[in-house]
C-alpha cells in the first residue's frame, strides 16, 4: 500500500438500532482496505448511548458481519473506557480549553445560530455570559484557544488529498454531553488512538468532523492516522440510508435467507461505480 505499513481499520457501530446497507458498505470498505494492505480490521462497539445501547443488538451486528463474509478482531467496547474519556476531558478543562454550556437547541436557534458544515454553529452564548448554574451543562471545546495552542494543522484523506484544518464551519463543538460521558468527537479520537487505527474509514457525511478529530489528536499528542471518506449509499429519494428513516435492516434480510456474501459483492460493485 504505497510502501506504508499494513493498515489498521475499524468498523464502530452503535447498538441503538439495527445495521442497514449503509453500515454494510462502511464495514466492507474498512475490511477490504485492511485486507488489501495485509493489515487488520477491527470491530469496536460504541455503546455509551445510555439506555438506547442494547447488548442484543451488538450480538446481531456480529452475526450480520459474519453473514457478509467479513472477518475481524474485536476490541474493547466504549463502555469499558469511561475513565479514559473523563481523564481527557479533565486535562482539557485544566488547560482552559473547555467551557460549560447549558443552552438548549431551541435557545441556540433563537440566538440566530448560522448553519455550518455539520449542523448549527454554536454562537458562544455561555462563553460570553456564563452558563446557568441551575441547569445541567455540556462542555464545549473553545476552538479559538485550541487552534492557538496547536497552530496550523492538516490531515490526509485518501480521496481528497491534503486538507488544512478549518473549524470555522463547526464552531465550539461539544466534547462532553449533558447526558453522556463523552461526545462522538472525544470518544472516537481517543478510541482510534488506543486501538492503533491508522486508516479511519467512514462515510462522506463525517468529513467535516475530521477537522475536530485532527485538532484533538494534536492537543493530546496522539498518532495521526489517514482518512478515507467514501461516498454514501442513498435511497430512491436521494437521502442517505439511516436508522431513523427505517432503512431495511441487515438482520431482516439475513433472517429471510438472503445470501449475505452475494449482497456484499453487490455492494462492492456499487461502491466501484460510485468511484470511491
Amino acid at each position: 500500500m504505497n510502501g506504508r505499513p499494513p493498515p489498521v481499520t475499524r468498523f464502530a457501530p452503535s447498538p441503538n438500532g439495527p445495521l442497514h446497507l449503509g453500515h454494510a458498505l462502511s464495514a466492507i470498505v474498512a475490511h477490504d482496505l485492511a485486507q488489501a494492505g495485509g493489515g487488520r480490521f477491527l470491530l469496536r462497539i460504541e455503546d455509551i448511548d445510555g439506555p438506547r445501547s442494547r447488548p442484543d443488538l451488538a450480538d446481531e451486528f456480529r452475526r450480520d458481519l459474519e453473514w457478509l463474509g467479513l472477518e475481524w478482531e474485536e476490541v474493547p467496547a466504549q463502555s469499558t473506557r469511561l475513565a479514559t474519556y473523563a481523564a481527557a476531558a479533565e486535562a482539557l478543562k485544566e488547560c482552559g480549553l473547555l467551557y460549560p454550556c447549558t443552552c438548549t437547541r431551541k435557545e441556540i436557534e433563537a440566538a440566530g445560530a448560522s448553519e455550518g458544515t455539520d449542523g448549527l454553529i454554536y454562537p458562544g452564548t455561555c462563553k460570553r455570559t456564563g452558563p446557568d448554574p441551575a441547569r445541567p451543562a455540556a462542555w464545549r471545546l473553545d476552538t479559538e484557544k485550541a487552534l492557538a495552542e496547536v497552530g496550523p494543522l492538516t490531515w490526509e484523506d485518501d480521496l481528497a488529498g491534503t486538507i488544512p484544518v478549518d473549524l470555522g464551519g463547526l464552531g465550539d463543538v461539544v466534547l462532553v454531553r449533558k447526558d453522556l460521558p463523552a461526545s462522538y468527537h472525544l470518544a472516537v479520537t481517543l478510541d482510534d488512538a488506543a486501538d492503533g487505527v491508522t486508516l479511519v474509514t467512514r462515510g462522506a457525511d463525517l468529513f467535516a468532523p475530521s477537522h475536530v478529530h485532527r485538532t484533538l489528536q494534536a492537543l493530546f499528542g496522539l498518532p495521526v492516522p489517514r482518512w478515507h471518506h467514501h461516498a454514501l449509499l442513498t435511497d430512491d429519494s436521494g437521502q442517505k440510508l439511516a436508522k431513523r428513516r427505517g432503512s431495511p435492516a441487515l438482520a431482516e434480510r439475513r433472517q429471510a435467507g438472503e445470501d449475505g456474501r452475494m449482497l456484499a459483492e453487490q455492494l462492492r460493485l456499487r461502491h466501484l461505480r460510485l468511484g470511491t
